[in-house]
């Protein structure tokens, strides 16, 4: 226990210490725009990252939906700045508890199925939801919205990734959090041995739509403008190739996934097509030479350890 409080003080002040480095740098002018937006972006990606990892990697379902509940984040957060004058934080929110309810809505029905399945409605949900949006007039149909205030900047985003990390983390070492471990390894015995199945992948599911919402309203307010391509299934296909890039079940894995693929999506966004070639390629790579991504179940830490070493550990004791 105190060592892992020791990682997580430690982890808390070098997090701390780099927002101050990139923020002094920031103020000072020696960041460009360039760079500046290149950060925010990595940081909105790790939060999706982080959260399609808590469905997809702890808790074994496979979902490619993603980007449906990052586009309800989005348009709801842009729509309370823009027609209703609510403050950022709270536009966020909005956005983020909308997610939480459409992730909810459509969690209980479709997360009785499972692997292939599970993947089809999930991407059939995003589909809906892009459809919806391009055939609402209120939200400006395909042209989307404009004109939504720049309200996004690094202290913010800063702000929601830890609070993203944390909470998913604190979850995924709790015993809420490894009984949806125990789902992924094997969902049979874990029903078992008395787990309500469905109530955790749903809850898990709720804590991802959340922090998709709100990775999608920070996204809205970074470029000024959404429309409804910006959340097709590639972009739900982005968020899970940093996902498995980094490793299914490692948080640690999901920010080294985003930080990878969001600098190769910027210097390469001129090239759109190379962009999903080497994408491709890096999945195709993975699987034959690393098929667990670059962390596997590790998490980055003083001592390197695998999740599973540690709760054998607790286990035999």
């Amino acid at each position: 226990m105190m060592r892992k409080n020791k990682n997580f003080i430690i982890g808390v002040l070098i997090s701390l210490f780099i927002y101050l480095v990139i923020q002094v740098l920031i103020s000072m002018g020696i960041l460009s725009d360039f760079w500046i937006s290149t950060i925010i972006l990595i940081s909105i990606n790790i939060i999706l990252g982080v959260s399609l990892n808590l469905i997809n990697g702890f808790t074994g379902q496979f979902s490619i939906g993603h980007a449906g509940f990052m586009s309800i984040g989005a348009y709801l957060s842009a729509i309370m700045t823009l027609d209703f004058n609510l403050p950022f934080p709270l536009a966020l929110l909005v956005g983020g508890i909308a997610a939480t309810m459409a992730g909810f809505l459509i969690g209980v029905p479709s997360l009785r199925l499972k692997g292939d399945y599970l993947a089809i409605a999930t991407l059939g949900f995003g589909e809906i939801i892009r459809i919806i949006w391009l055939n609402t007039e209120y939200v400006g149909g395909a042209s989307g919205l404009s004109g939504i205030p720049a309200l996004t900047n690094w202290t913010w985003v800063f702000i929601w990734m830890m609070i993203t990390i944390l909470v998913v983390n604190n979850f995924v070492n709790s015993t809420h959090g490894r009984a949806c471990i125990s789902i992924r390894e094997n969902e049979i015995a874990a029903e078992a041995m008395g787990i309500h199945t469905t109530k955790y992948k749903v809850i898990a599911f709720m804590i991802g739509s959340f922090f998709a919402g709100i990775a999608g309203g920070l996204s809205a307010h970074m470029f000024y403008i959404i429309n409804p391509n910006s959340f097709n299934f590639m972009k739900s296909f982005e968020i899970l190739v940093i996902v498995v890039l980094g490793g299914l079940g490692s948080t640690s894995g999901s920010i080294i996934g985003a930080i990878v693929l969001t600098m190769i999506f910027t210097l390469l966004q001129d090239y759109p097509e190379i962009r999903m070639i080497i994408y491709s390629l890096l999945l195709i790579l993975m699987m034959i030479f690393r098929p667990k991504g670059l962390m596997g179940t590790r998490e980055f830490s003083f001592q390197l350890k695998k999740r599973g070493e540690q709760y054998g550990k607790h286990t035999s004791a």
